[in-house]
């Protein structure tokens, strides 16, 4: 399979990369590194970026993020860096990306344990993973019609970022990163639509 791999060379991306490239074609795309960089922030940009790669067998988005900060601190541009980044941003790569794709194709998007398991600081990051997860089980029909798979990958916090962010979490178990990216491939190289895959 021909698969775009949006987030390629991040954390869980360039795991997903990794277990992927000795079977089938992996483009990666970033704001400023992969093979193809574009701006998930813009229409015009993700546009840009399927007219460069043309059609592709599968999306993957292991990209997007929002601001983290107490909630009496938080104002409405707070939730519209995360609705435009990792909402929307990964929203309109699947509107987009499903024009592009072939026959039979799918879409995998990511959202996180915080949907349903908040911590401190998490409200934008809770807010905006149940929104990717909501759009998921609401477009999933409507796709399968077309013919086109559509799942969002909501692991909890995965042992490679226990370093940087495990602070942020107390009492969370850090989830093995093959257990992560073995979601990815049932949805990629599986037949399962609509589908929240949790990894906790």
């Amino acid at each position: 399979m021909k698969i775009l791999l949006v987030g390629g060379t991040g954390t869980i991306g360039k795991r997903i990369a990794w277990r992927l490239q000795d079977k089938h074609e992996i483009i990666t795309a970033g704001t400023k590194s992969g093979d193809v960089q574009f701006d998930m922030t813009t229409i015009r940009s993700i546009e840009e970026l399927f007219e460069k790669i043309g059609k592709v067998d599968a999306i993957v988005i292991a990209a997007g993020g929002a601001p983290m900060a107490p909630v009496k601190d938080l104002s409405e541009e707070h939730f519209y860096q995360g609705f435009r980044s990792k909402m929307m941003g990964q929203i309109n790569l699947a509107l987009i990306g499903q024009k592009f794709l072939n026959s039979g194709g799918s879409i995998t998007l990511t959202s996180g344990i915080l949907a349903e398991d908040p911590i401190h600081m998490g409200a934008v990051l809770s807010t905006v993973n149940g929104a990717v997860n909501g759009f998921v089980i609401g477009a999933a029909g409507e796709m399968f019609q077309q013919g086109v798979r559509i799942n969002v990958i909501s692991p909890g916090i995965v042992e490679d970022s226990m370093d940087a962010i495990g602070g942020y979490f107390p009492g969370h178990n850090p989830v093995p990163m093959d257990k992560v990216v073995n979601a990815y491939i049932k949805s990629i190289e599986g037949i399962i639509t609509g589908q929240i895959i949790k990894v906790y």
